[in-house]
């Protein structure tokens, strides 16, 4: 299992733990948090799954697919740090992971 650190709109931080294998919106949606839509599943296709990664963290993700930055590109509240939780695969290279989900659009 892997730790993950979430913030949730209201600034509260929790700490949950995540399989690994499975997409980090997975992990924060089964740790019922309800604020994290992922209306699509996890298909990239809605955006609705938005989170704002660590800086510590960012080079440790995937690369951004260009579906993923033209998803982004509907959010007002895109940034520097923004990435959809269903294009990040959970693994121990992640472990410690920090996260706030991002304002609802």
């Amino acid at each position: 299992m892997v730790e993950v650190r979430v913030t949730t709109r209201d600034g509260v931080e929790s700490v949950v733990e995540g399989e690994e294998g499975l997409s980090l919106m997975e992990v924060i949606r089964d740790n019922g948090y309800d604020e994290l839509l992922a209306l699509c599943g996890g298909c990239c296709s809605c955006a609705t799954c938005h989170v704002h990664v660590d800086p510590e963290f960012m080079d440790a993700l995937p690369p951004m697919s260009d579906d993923e930055d033209d998803l982004l590109d509907s959010s007002d509240h895109r940034n520097e740090r923004s990435r959809l939780s269903c294009q990040i695969p959970v693994t121990a290279a992640l472990a410690g992971l920090r996260v706030q989900i991002a304002p609802e659009d």
